[in-house]
């Protein structure tokens, strides 16, 4: 997860407690190039490669693979925070081998545009919803989330179901991630722990470098859409002295929550995996991207 050899294993447990909020808490040498980036085709809605767009007065960094197949919803990755959509670059390859795959950078990563003051989970959610306008062929998307990505995924899905048609989150920060981290490692907490805990609530107030602000909140419905949650199964936040078992207990809970996103939601645990599951084990993520797609497409043929 870590890019030198000076940051330390804290740094690396606060990117996946915060939802890999700390810029430089991607591991950018491990992912693969961009798909395509130079085959850009003149439609401006079934481009190959990354090509950006104006989404509201701001410059957003999109790239998607593979071709738009006929009842296959199209599938929008979202990658950590700390990430850019470079980080999730060799599982678009891989889905796009199959239909059209797309990633963007949020405002504040990668190649898009800094935001210009903080944001919230409606601000997210506009640009989210501009870079479906812009990838989805016109139908409903599959999402699929990592960490800050699934949280974000999550917090979308239920305000826009004309949208989504299927949600996968990957290890997705927690829906309470401020009261667990409050209540797992006290005020009065010492050394490593605190140093988590401190930069940690820091980033979930926005000081993080997309500035988005991320309360906790209630899980809302999505109604019925297929929905996969996928938790790590390597017990790394175990490792915060002290307080270590109580946070990976707080995690788990955390991704248990997220299945009252639907009446059809499913959870299981990469047991290979830490945080960055679409690295340990890609087949695993794979395989529940495939389901949830196969499962949103049977849904708009029969429902």
């Amino acid at each position: 997860m870590i890019r030198t050899g000076k940051a330390s294993a804290l740094i690396a447990l606060c990117c996946a407690v915060a939802g890999a909020g700390l810029a430089g808490c991607g591991d950018g040498a491990r992912a693969g190039s961009i798909p395509g980036a130079e085959a850009l085709l003149d439609d401006e809605d079934l481009f190959t490669g990354a090509k950006k767009f104006d989404v509201d007065g701001r410059s957003v960094n999109v790239s998607c693979s593979g071709v738009a197949v006929p009842g296959r919803p199209v599938v929008v990755l979202l990658h950590g925070g700390g990430d850019g959509l470079d980080a999730m670059a060799d599982l678009q390859r891989t889905l796009g081998e199959k239909g059209r795959t797309c990633s963007y950078d949020r405002l504040g990563a990668g190649a898009s545009d800094r935001p210009d003051g903080p944001q919230t989970f409606e601000d997210s959610g506009k640009v989210l919803t501009g870079v479906i306008d812009r990838v989805g062929v016109g139908e409903p998307v599959v999402l699929a989330g990592h960490s800050l990505g699934g949280l974000i995924s999550a917090r979308y899905a239920p305000e826009h179901p004309d949208e989504v048609a299927g949600v996968v989150l990957l290890d997705a920060t927690s829906p309470t991630q401020t009261a667990d981290l409050e209540r797992e490692i006290p005020a009065d907490a010492t050394g490593p722990a605190a140093e988590l805990r401190d930069q940690s609530l820091a980033i979930f107030r926005g000081e993080n470098p997309e500035r988005l602000v991320m309360p906790d909140g209630e899980v809302a419905s999505a109604g019925d859409i297929p929905i996969e949650v996928i938790q790590h199964g390597k017990q790394y936040l175990a490792a915060v002295p002290e307080y270590g078992p109580g946070l990976e207990s707080a995690w788990a809970a955390g991704q248990q929550q997220w299945r009252a996103l639907s009446t059809r939601s499913e959870a299981s645990t990469a047991v290979n995996s830490e945080h960055y599951i679409y690295r340990d084990e890609p087949a695993v993520v794979v395989r529940a991207i495939d389901r949830v797609v196969a499962q949103a497409a049977e849904d708009e043929l029969f429902g």
